[in-house]
């Protein structure tokens, strides 16, 4: 079957003939690949950046954002049967752990990834324990369904609170961010903010409903929040971009008793006055990995197949699997919102 792995410790990937698994365990399922789409953390593995170095062992497929057909399942798998539409969870809980004993799968203590601990989706065929496997809403197109699960990501983040009638600021309008303007507006929030510096995703969010998009290199984000809001500031932050400055400007914009949901990926320390923007204020924090494994995956479904969110407006390039290369170059160019690749029909 075809493949994209990391064949070597250095920037690139390659596509090349590998052995299709043939041999599935008592609880594993073989799925035919439909769709797969092309994720940020895909970029640090292609990039081997820091991040990638310490995480991936050549060679190794890579690729976790997927969705297929049941093609085969092992002997005492329950949950999916040859013929299911499926998509898949990225992180592999061990179901043994004090999270995973208290239905908090999605912060498993012993977690393992798909694409980075075992071999990925970026292939025609991927083995995969039935425990990830989510089954498709029949409405939810192919060219969609492999999204479900960044989109669980906006999903979760947004949805640490009710949003009916709040204000909300989302800082880095990548395609998690832009997904995260539509679950907000679908959620009942009254007004959405989006701060942004890329042209390229200052369009993004707007198409995707946002009130108003701000850079913050053009305007005193701080100031504008402060007008639009009567001086109440906004009720939520979701924190998208992993910036310092964003997060900062954030929570200073951010209304006495409000709520941060931190989803971007800083890197490194970051340094903030936390008596000033945090205590004093009264702000809830929540730290957001992943997605609750499954409640963020029914909301997402239900979200999808209503037709509440159009992932129409975030799928921005749908290619063949052979022009992987082109996606990957649209990634790194940012010139994109999601990258999806048909790998079959």
């Amino acid at each position: 079957m075809k493949a994209i792995l990391k064949t070597h410790m250095a920037a690139g990937l390659t596509m090349q003939d590998v052995p299709k698994p043939t041999e599935v365990g008592p609880t594993e399922v073989l799925v035919k690949v439909r769709r797969a789409s092309i994720c940020g953390s895909d970029v640090h593995i292609y990039k081997w950046d820091d991040w990638a170095r310490s995480h991936i062992k050549p060679p190794m497929i890579i690729g976790h954002e997927f969705a297929g057909t049941v093609e085969a399942v092992g002997e005492a798998v329950t949950m999916v049967k040859v013929g299911d539409y499926v998509a898949a969870e990225t992180h592999i809980p061990c179901q043994q752990c004090y999270q995973c004993k208290t239905n908090r799968m999605h912060i498993c203590r012993n977690m393992k990834i798909l694409g980075v601990d075992i071999d990925g989706a970026f292939a025609e065929y991927v083995k995969v324990p039935q425990t990830i496997l989510w089954k498709v809403s029949e409405k939810i197109s192919p060219d969609f369904a492999s999204v479900m699960e960044p989109f669980g990501n906006a999903v979760h983040t947004a949805l640490v609170e009710d949003l009916t009638g709040k204000t909300v600021l989302i800082t880095g309008v990548g395609p998690i961010g832009a997904m995260a303007v539509q679950v907000a507006k679908a959620a009942g929030a009254s007004l959405v903010i989006a701060s942004e510096i890329k042209p390229y995703r200052k369009n993004l969010a707007m198409i995707n409903g946002a009130d108003i998009v701000l850079d913050p290199t053009q305007e005193d984000l701080y100031a504008r929040i402060m007008n639009v809001t009567n001086g109440d500031g906004v009720d939520v932050l979701l924190e998208m971009s992993g910036n310092p400055v964003a997060l900062e400007q954030g929570l200073r914009s951010l209304t006495r008793g409000g709520t941060a949901s931190i989803l971007g990926v800083f890197g490194a320390k970051v340094k903030l006055s936390i008596d000033e923007l945090i205590t004093f204020k009264g702000i809830k924090i929540c730290g957001i990995t992943g997605r609750k494994i499954f409640e963020t995956w029914r909301t997402a479904d239900q979200l999808l197949s209503s037709g509440k969110v159009d992932l129409s407006k975030v799928v921005t390039h749908i290619i063949s699997f052979d022009e992987w290369q082109k996606g990957f170059d649209l990634m790194l160019k940012g010139e994109c919102g999601k990258v999806v690749m048909k790998v079959s029909d």
